[in-house]
């Protein structure tokens, strides 16, 4: 393997693969780093065809596999049979705590791109203006037109099913055909508007369902087994899409089991020259040079690999004259939200699996004085669904005879629930720092978190149960129950702002393009980028800044080759 590229991206999730893609296919010789192992489309999803059945206890982990997964198995859904191939083993890659952050990692090619939900969603200017209106955090250096293009750029390619409202806090997106509503959520939907006058609409979720090609990829086929990797690549991965596209380039080439922990600074120049990396597999330290550098790696995982790239200029970490790295931390908070029963529809069911649930759009602060809130700024959406329950109420019982037999082939009472999604502030004192006295199994600091949900955060919550319950209420729900579990940031698996964009040096690490605002070859493409939070899923929008940053490097790469 040579050592110079015209190029490297650090990470292969979702905005790894697309920056490896963009760059490849413009002619940029790229050496992908990824810490982990390799994963290969449909050969490495090992439980991808697999039943409950199929699995030991039925599907479960064992006590003594959850001894080494006790933080990844935080969600509940993470580390079950299916799924704990894809996340850490927490003896082996620790953390520490401050106060408690659910910290999900997935060490492989691929990244959380195989996992994650799907849900695709734009930002709007109610988001990129927030913070300079609000005062909270710094302002955004772009607005909606300049990220709208690589928006649509992005759908294109993967695919994003859903259906067009016209809401100017949501814009809409180039579409697939919208997956279907059950008679229950349609219910709500109709009741909702008449009484509310807001919307509720099927999930935008990154899955093909129409008949246009995508190539390498097949329709969704509604199993809703996605976060075990899909053989048909109905929903966007990088291992399905954007890297199989750079490597059909010849420009790409790809190196597994490659931790890297810091970015090499030549303070002649002014410029990163290449990237320090340990083979995780023999411990070898190796280093790899190239014109342009992308960390696209996870928010906290770029983050610390900044923050490791020290120097007599950067004494502090690469780039952080601001004194803004590693702080900033956001998530969205959720598990607060309702759940109710309704009468009628019997005769009524739905078929399939759909990988997908509603979504009620933001109806919080959208500007006016009817949406005008005085206990929290910013806003939240819902997401949930309504099903119908069935056997396990039957099968406890151990009922016997042809009257049980019949009645476990009925289904139970419709039910619909509906999870509110909120925003995060920014706040400095939200951040992760550097332990060099605990130091992971290759010599590196470990990383510890100190950061918390505050006053604006636990108010919405309150909005978001009274606004559910009223809702379902006013629909004809009944035994409506309320939850408010709360959780610690990190369990909405959207960590993000830890180098965030700016306008100004002095208080933010990258620029308007996601360049390091004092070394412009580095650019930061994925959650750390991020200003503020918005209240719907992020990774859209990392997906949409990262072609766009990834176009505007391969701009400076031609004109530094034509100088």
């Amino acid at each position: 393997m040579k050592e110079t590229y015209d190029a490297i991206v650090i990470g292969t999730g979702i905005t790894g693969g697309w920056a490896a893609k963009e760059l490849c296919e413009n002619g940029l010789k790229t050496l992908v780093l990824e810490r982990g192992r390799m994963v290969k489309h449909i050969e490495d999803y090992p439980t991808m065809y697999l039943d409950p059945w199929d699995m030991e206890l039925k599907g479960h982990t064992s006590e003594k596999e959850k001894a080494r997964q006790l933080k990844q198995s935080r969600t509940g859904y993470t580390t079950k049979k299916a799924t704990k191939h894809w996340f850490v083993d927490d003896i082996d890659h620790p953390y520490n705590e401050t106060k408690r952050f659910d910290w999900m990692r997935g060490y492989h090619v691929g990244g959380r791109s195989i996992t994650w939900g799907k849900q695709s969603y734009r930002l709007s200017d109610l988001d990129f203006e927030a913070n300079k209106k609000d005062g909270h955090g710094v302002d955004w250096p772009i607005r909606y037109k300049d990220i709208e293009p690589w928006y649509s750029y992005v759908e294109k390619y993967i695919g994003v099913s859903g259906q067009a409202l016209g809401l100017p806090q949501l814009p809409d997106s180039v579409f697939e055909p919208p997956m279907e509503l059950n008679c229950v959520e349609k219910h709500l939907q109709s009741e909702m508007e008449k009484n509310h006058g807001r919307v509720l609409t099927i999930g935008r979720v990154a899955h093909i369902t129409g008949n246009d090609p995508h190539e390498g990829r097949g329709k969704c086929q509604f199993r809703n087994r996605c976060s075990r990797g899909c053989p048909y690549g109905g929903y966007f991965s990088s291992n399905s899409s954007t890297l199989p596209a750079a490597e059909r380039t010849g420009n790409m080439t790809l190196r597994p089991h490659s931790i890297a922990y810091e970015i090499v600074y030549d303070p002649e120049s002014k410029k990163a020259t290449g990237v320090k990396v340990i083979d995780s597999e023999t411990k070898e330290k190796l280093q790899f040079n190239a014109d342009f550098i992308f960390c696209c790696a996870s928010a906290i995982a770029s983050a610390s690999i900044l923050m490791q790239s020290k120097s007599d200029r950067f004494p502090n970490g690469l780039g952080n004259d601001s004194g803004e790295l590693g702080h900033n931390i956001m998530d969205h908070h959720l598990g607060a939200g309702a759940s109710g029963t309704i009468d009628g529809f019997g005769d009524s069911y739905y078929k399939g699996r759909r990988p997908n649930g509603i979504y009620i759009p933001r109806f919080r602060n959208l500007g006016d004085k009817q949406s005008e809130q005085k206990d929290f700024l910013r806003g939240y959406g819902y997401q949930g669904g309504a099903g119908r329950g069935g056997i396990s109420e039957h099968v406890a019982e151990l009922g016997y005879g042809a009257e049980f037999k019949e009645k476990i082939l009925e289904p139970g009472k419709w039910r619909m629930s509906i999870g509110g999604f909120g925003e995060c502030l920014p706040y400095h004192d939200n951040k992760m720092t550097l332990d060099y006295d605990k130091l992971d199994q290759w010599g590196l600091p470990t990383i510890t978190f100190d950061a918390e949900w505050k006053e604006n955060e636990y108010a919405m919550r309150k909005d978001m149960i009274a606004q559910a319950v009223d809702m379902l209420k006013k629909a004809g729900f009944k035994n409506i129950t309320t939850r408010d579990h709360v959780r610690a940031p990190g369990i909405g698996i959207h960590e993000m702002g830890t180098a965030r964009m700016g306008r100004d040096p002095k208080t933010s690490v990258l620029n308007e393009n996601n360049q390091i605002h004092s070394v412009p070859n580095v650019y930061v493409t994925d959650g750390a980028c991020m200003t503020s939070a918005g209240c719907q899923n992020p990774s859209l929008t990392y997906m949409a800044l990262t072609a766009r940053a990834a176009n505007h490097a391969v701009k400076q790469f031609k004109a530094l080759k034509n100088e």
